[in-house]
């Protein structure tokens, strides 16, 4: 779908930019040698094509049956991050604005400034093992995110595309020992997360055991919630050189009588300080009272190159759904059940 800019989201975009820079200018001028505030971002642009289907329409998959960001065709930006923290003794704020195709698609287009800010929340170090956040943060569920700097797959999974992005409300993290840690949070519903109309709320909790990760959300699944969610994240380091990564989610609704389920692997083979290589394999359903399940089957092999603070990724992507599912475009226009695709990104961050 092409997306049109308004000049209103342009000046708006502009005006936060320029005023996250001011208030650092200000900060330095105050005290050279330490200043609370820090400015840090990244940007990504990226150029994908098809390799067995049509890029005619420049659409590979109808909306439901494709995973998140990354889905134009030829020569496309991800989107600019700039992300500005300021640190006060024990308290502190943080403000992420996102611009582009990808910022937009992860905020909906729906809070203010038409959908720049990714997050904005303050927090508060009550103890060296205690920590307030209240506002508007990145979901704790699940492998990725939506930076793509902090991914090593340019491309996003299905697990991750289907659950939450961020939340707006309070958490509590503790830290229980040097390998054990907790949050509790009660948000707004997802994904209605910006405001709650019906005063109905969800529930967050996330247990930590020596980096492995058990997440759990929970809201009513009505008025667009998400109902129940259990996800496992993690991962090992078998070797100085091989890493590998693992995402497992459940998800059902009672109210839509929806949901679903999957797994993916994420081994990374360090191949020298500069270069790496690593592959997603991901099985991913989706449920529905009285429907057989819908499976995929998603494979992503992804090199990344490092040179300074810029990354570069070469990606080869095959996507294949069961069940006489065929949500892609051949190349003589008949229905498809497989997509294999190409693409190579270039991502640049600061800090």
């Amino acid at each position: 779908m092409k997306t049109i800019i308004s000049t209103k989201y342009i000046k708006n975009t502009v005006l936060a930019a320029a005023a996250l820079f001011t208030v650092s200018a200000t900060a330095q001028d105050a005290d050279d040698t330490s200043s609370p505030f820090s400015l840090s971002g990244s940007i990504d642009t990226y150029f994908r094509t098809a390799l067995t289907t049509s890029d005619a329409d420049g659409t590979y998959a109808p909306e439901g049956a494709s995973t998140s960001f990354a889905n134009q065709t030829g020569f496309a930006l991800g989107m600019a991050n700039l992300i500005g923290t300021y640190e006060a003794g024990d308290t502190g704020v943080v403000v992420d604005l996102v611009f582009g195709p990808r910022g937009t698609e992860a905020t909906f287009e729906n809070d203010v400034l038409n959908g720049i800010i990714n997050q904005a929340y303050a927090y508060w170090n009550v103890s060296d093992k205690t920590t307030l956040t209240v506002g508007r943060f990145n979901t704790f569920l699940g492998y990725e995110v939506i930076a793509p700097a902090a991914n090593f797959n340019y491309s996003v999974s299905y697990l991750f595309s289907n659950g939450p992005f961020s939340h707006l409300g309070v958490k509590a993290d503790f830290e229980l020992s040097d390998d054990v840690s907790l949050m509790l949070g009660v948000m707004n519903p997802w994904d209605t997360n910006d405001i709650s109309l019906t005063g109905e709320y969800s529930l967050g909790a996330q247990l930590g055991l020596y980096d492995q990760f058990f997440n759990f959300y929970y809201d009513s699944g009505r008025n667009g919630g998400l109902g129940f969610e259990v996800d496992y994240t993690g991962g090992f380091d078998l070797s100085d050189s091989f890493f590998l990564g693992i995402n497992a989610a459940y998800n059902t609704n009672s109210e839509t009588e929806t949901g679903f389920y999957g797994a993916a692997l994420y081994p990374q083979i360090t191949a020298s300080e500069d270069f790496a290589i690593g592959l997603r394999g991901e099985y991913f359903a989706y449920t529905a009272d009285g429907f057989d399940d819908v499976p995929v089957i998603g494979l992503t092999l992804t090199g990344s190159y490092s040179k300074e603070n810029l990354i570069i990724k070469p990606e080869i992507r095959l996507d294949s759904w069961g069940n006489d599912f065929e949500p892609f475009t051949d190349n003589d226009l008949a229905p498809s059940s497989s997509l294999a695709t190409f693409a190579i990104a270039a991502i640049y961050s600061f800090d």
